[in-house]
């Protein structure tokens, strides 16, 4: 709909970069708080030490080792590599939960809910890097201070748990000892801790991603009242947001400049999910001996993209970054490649590694 109704087609033409980060951003906050309401402490006991190391490692890996191959195949200038990497690097959160439950899949060895910590929790570190490496493609001739880069990762990561974990508890406290009469008011009650814990924990320095991850785990494993009809309102709110994100990344491209970047959009697309994604999942699993093979594959193999890395396409669009509107086009062909052949692949592919319950 995006995509054929803001072109010009109907008299109607969208162009606004930074209302579309600004919206895309916001979706992509809902979207990983229902995301942290619906993650049980259950499933983060079995897959924080695989899917952490997915989230952060692995997106590390798979930024180093992408922008590495497209220097060396395509000539692009280093930075510039780094930074289109970092931006396709993280799993899509609400691919990977869409369609695990759309094809009602279940998998052995934990290996889904490995898919879905890795995929809920990895988008603060791309987020972190695509930032960076935005401010240094901007001003390419200042000296990248290493040390602080490492103190604003750390302080971002820090302050988004803490704040966010402390608005949380203090949410469920009130929740379970204030009786609300009207059920009704208690999704709401909610969503203005959300809103409190993410939007606070940016204004003091915290990543506001993990925020909203954290106080959604926090608020949907401990509230004692009302917790049905708060997933029910936010997993509405959520599909919602998915929608309106999708038609305003789709009014904001324009498909008569697509084309340009199709076939360029092949190599770095293959690059991503034949060598790079493989090859980063294979590092982080060293420590883990006791996963098989077939875990690694499949974990491998399924590194889906949605909505997520077109919306950090954004941010060096929006400020300006040269290039910056092709990266965002070729990100969306990654993202399509990625839907069509490895969603689609899922499944198929559990069978035949026999890891389907």
């Amino acid at each position: 709909m995006g995509l054929g109704l803001g072109n010009g087609e109907f008299n109607f033409v969208y162009d606004n970069l930074a209302l579309t980060s600004t919206v895309g951003a916001i979706a992509l906050n809902i979207i990983v708080f229902v995301g942290g309401i619906n993650t049980s402490t259950q499933s983060i006991k079995l897959a924080y030490k695989e899917g952490g190391m997915l989230a952060t490692f692995g997106v590390l890996f798979t930024t180093v080792s992408l922008a590495a191959l497209l220097h060396f195949i395509l000539g692009w200038e280093l930075i510039t590599c780094l930074l289109f990497a970092a931006i396709v690097s993280s799993t899509d959160a609400a691919a990977v939960f869409s369609i695990l439950e759309s094809k009602k899949l279940k998998l052995k060895e934990q290996t889904d809910t490995v898919l879905e910590f890795e995929s809920a929790t990895n988008d603060p570190v791309a987020l972190v890097m695509v930032t960076i490496l935005t401010a240094i493609a901007l001003a390419p001739s200042e000296v990248v201070s290493y040390s602080a880069i490492s103190i604003t990762l750390a302080q971002q990561i820090f302050v988004g748990i803490v704040f966010a974990y402390l608005i949380g508890k203090l949410a469920v406290y009130l929740l379970n000892h204030v009786k609300l009469e009207e059920y009704g008011l208690i999704p709401v009650f909610i969503l203005a801790s959300f809103i409190i814990a993410a939007y606070g924990s940016e204004l003091l320095g915290g990543n506001i991603l993990i925020a909203s991850y954290v106080v959604g785990v926090v608020i949907g494993n401990g509230i004692s009242r009302g917790g049905e009809v708060s997933k029910h309102f936010f997993n509405s709110l959520s599909w919602l947001a998915q929608s309106l994100m999708f038609i305003i990344l789709g009014l904001q491209i324009f498909p008569q400049t697509l084309f340009n970047v199709f076939m360029v959009s092949l190599i770095p697309a293959a690059l991503l999910m034949f060598v790079a994604r493989p090859l980063a999942v294979q590092l982080c699993y060293l420590p883990f001996t006791q996963a098989s093979w077939k875990k690694r594959m499949l974990i491998s193999a399924i590194g889906l993209k949605g909505a997520t890395p077109i919306v950090f396409a954004l941010i060096p669009a929006t400020a300006g970054v040269p290039g910056s509107i092709d990266i965002v086009h070729m990100v969306f062909f990654i993202v399509l490649f990625s839907i069509l052949l490895q969603g689609a692949a899922l499944e198929p592919l559990a069978k035949k590694l026999k890891l389907d319950q």
